[in-house]
């Protein structure tokens, strides 16, 4: 992977790069599956956060849940969840937005003072395309889309065994994202060669 391919992956539309981590443990919970479903989503959050050396917790001191996941059928369904206003703001004109967009998925991050990532909430409509696929990638892609600010998600990968989840690139750049000597949030592209310096570490370690 090269230092430009990284820059891309947290480089908006407008040219802006931005990178932030988890600078906490991460304490999810999930809304609208079933329990054998939960299990997988589950699963992945723990097997993608272990992989990226990110912590996890049973709950946040200041939140309780910081990693909320909402899985529905249409967007409508959200306006009657409770409370649900206090966490996005402006909420009527988010679910029109996203209605006309005919959008599968929306993310939102919530940051500390250190621009630290410190909550994040998903939705996930389960109405159209996403439906169909597998418990598994779904679940992996929403643990892979929580744990960095991607400006957009990597794709996942399916080996030999039938395991789902980042290639082996992808996952060299989350270990080194939280490589305890890196920053937990970034503006600047150059922020990208520390990355790609760590990857690079790291691989002639192991090789």
């Amino acid at each position: 992977m090269t230092i430009e391919e990284i820059q891309a992956l947290f480089t908006a539309p407008d040219g802006a790069y931005s990178f932030a981590r988890w600078g906490r443990p991460v304490a999810p919970v999930v809304f609208g599956v079933e329990d054998d479903t939960l299990d997988v989503i589950r699963s992945a959050i723990r097997s993608l956060a272990s992989l990226a050396g990110a912590e996890m917790g049973e709950a946040d001191a200041e939140l309780g849940a910081n990693f909320m996941l909402f899985f529905f059928r249409e967007w409508d369904e959200l306006a009657e969840v409770p409370d649900l206003g206090e966490i996005l703001p402006d909420l009527p004109a988010l679910l029109k937005r996203l209605k006309q967009a005919d959008a599968q998925s929306y993310r939102s991050f919530r940051f500390d003072k250190g621009g630290a990532i410190k909550a994040c909430f998903a939705f996930v409509r389960m109405g159209g395309p996403l439906a169909e696929m597998p418990a598994d990638a779904l679940a992996m892609g929403e643990a892979l889309g929580a744990l960095l600010t991607w400006a957009k998600t990597p794709p996942l990968m399916r080996d030999e065994s039938g395991e789902v989840g980042p290639g082996p690139e992808i996952a060299r750049l989350l270990a080194a994202a939280y490589d305890r000597t890196m920053p937990d949030s970034a503006r600047d592209a150059s922020h990208a060669l520390r990355l790609w310096a760590r990857m690079e570490a790291a691989n002639g370690q192991a090789g």
